[in-house]
């Protein structure tokens, strides 16, 4: 519920091919994106990146980013590029790049790494996979499935980002998924690629190669923890957002990562975890006041003054234009946007504007006292044909007007979740004084390990499952413990 999304613009035009040597390989090869044309691409779509994250406001973590960025890229086939590592304000556990020279990693896995070392593994494979110059690799394969450059580098890229799960925009979390799937991933040779590419930029600047292996192995634990919850709560895992969802990741890849790693055996010097740890000490951890935070299953937007509820099974999916309560199979959900302004000041002013409905009834009723126009009928897709439509406009708090669209795979799926999507709806309210406590941001913060382990300071923490996601945040869910005293990471 940031400001709305900057939409990317596709470009379907084909294009023509040249031949180029590939840096990494000196091989030549066929591609429809020379290096011009890749630095040109992410120039222009680092924007649009921009506008769908937003970035972290501390020149402090952006700095030392980009400086352990530089290094790593300093190192690589490509040094020559103007490089650029941004610090995407997402709590996703996310790193992605795109073609020229741009990279990026959000503050929700620089949360889960514990070194210096661990974070420059994760850019350092994100380099890899430019200057091996994979994106134009999936521009030039693509290209020929009728998807232009852009669909096949820029939309890959970002939906690298949000996770296989999700494209962007909520509507095609929910039904269009397929394309989108397909076009998200490297294929494993890529991948393996960038994996021997970012431990010979780590060990190149000084790090232990190993670190590639340890970032692996915690976020594979992440999948595990996933899981785990989710049977404790009675439900199916969602394969959501992260860097392995979208970096196609098995016990095979793992083993390869290892034997790479074990192939270098210098002396390395400092991982840089004090130094590390010092920069998280007070950064957000999960989602912000200015996003809305989710907790279990409520939402809270403290901001903008409100509240809502997802039905028991359901998940909150937080984006940065509309919150969305998805249905376990993920077949239909309801999409809670902001009406702008310039839709209209009045119900039927933004149904005839953001609906287009060509007929159907109207209803009146209130939402915990605040007045609501519920529309139930058809409209006329871009195709011409006659579609099913329903949502509901609420004049909310501070005189905002909501729409509240019931979206579904199709018209079975939106038929069986119908009833949870009105008593979701029935549950948005104006913030009381306990959602208020209740919307408070977490940080994470440095504290010496205490005596009494990960249970004791899982009791002072408000993460649900505490003390297992302690263990993760700190590198130990597979077992052991810190010395007594060492600085570990913590979320209040």
């Amino acid at each position: 519920m940031r400001h709305a999304l900057v939409p990317l613009v596709i470009a379907l035009a084909c294009g023509c091919t040249t031949t180029v040597q590939n840096p990494v390989t000196g091989q030549p090869e066929r591609t429809v994106m020379d290096e011009r044309s890749e630095v040109q691409e992410g120039a222009k779509e680092h924007q649009a990146v921009l506008a769908e994250y937003g970035t972290v406001q501390d020149p402090r973590v952006q700095a030392y980013v980009t400086e352990l960025g530089r290094r790593l890229a300093r190192q690589s086939e490509r040094a020559q590029l103007d490089w650029h590592f941004t610090v995407l304000d997402s709590p996703e556990v996310n790193a992605f790049a795109l073609p020229g020279g741009y990279v990026y990693v959000t503050r929700g896995i620089m949360a889960y790494m514990d070194s210096e070392a661990d974070l420059a593994g994760v850019m350092g494979h994100e380099i890899g996979h430019v200057t091996a110059r994979h994106g134009a690799q999936r521009a030039t394969k693509q290209q020929t499935a009728g998807l232009g450059v852009l669909a096949a580098t820029v939309l890959g890229a970002i939906l690298e980002g949000r996770g296989v799960s999700g494209a962007g925009q909520v509507a095609s979390q929910i039904s269009q998924t397929a394309a989108a799937g397909y076009i998200a991933h490297y294929s494993r040779d890529q991948e393996l690629q960038a994996d021997r590419l970012g431990a010979e930029y780590l060990s190149r600047a000084g790090y232990n190669p190993r670190n590639m292996v340890d970032v692996i192995q915690l976020l594979r634990y992440q999948d595990q923890f996933a899981a785990e919850v989710a049977r404790s709560e009675g439900r199916t895992a969602q394969q959501g957002p992260s860097w392995l969802a979208s970096h196609p990741s098995n016990e095979q890849r793992l083993h390869d990562i290892t034997s790479i790693a074990a192939n270098y055996r210098g002396s390395y010097g400092d991982d840089g975890r004090a130094r590390y740890q010092q920069l998280i000490n007070g950064m957000a951890f999960g989602e912000t006041r200015e996003q809305g935070v989710t907790r279990g299953r409520n939402f809270y937007h403290e901001p903008l003054g409100f509240a809502i509820t997802a039905p028991a099974g359901w998940k909150i999916q937080n984006e940065p234009n509309a919150v969305a309560l998805v249905n376990p199979d993920s077949t239909a959900g309801l999409v809670l946007q902001m009406v702008p302004e310039k839709a209209g000041s009045s119900a039927e002013d933004i149904l005839r504007n953001v609906i287009k409905p060509e007929q159907g009834r109207t209803e009146r009723y209130s939402i915990n006292g605040m007045p609501a126009t519920h529309f139930a009928g058809t409209r006329r897709n871009e195709q011409g044909r006659a579609e099913p439509v329903e949502a509901t406009v609420v004049s909310g708090p501070s005189g905002r007007n909501y729409l509240l669209a019931y979206s579904g795979a199709d018209a079975a799926s939106l038929q069986r979740a119908h009833g949870q999507m009105r008593e979701a709806e029935a549950s948005f309210r104006p913030l009381s004084a306990a959602d208020r406590n209740a919307a408070r941001p977490w940080t994470v913060r440095t504290v010496p390990y205490p005596r009494g382990g990960f249970a004791e300071l899982a009791r002072q923490s408000p993460l649900p499952h505490a003390e297992r996601h302690l263990r993760l945040l700190n590198g130990f869910y597979g077992g052991g413990e810190p010395a007594p005293g060492q600085l570990v990471k913590t979320v209040q």
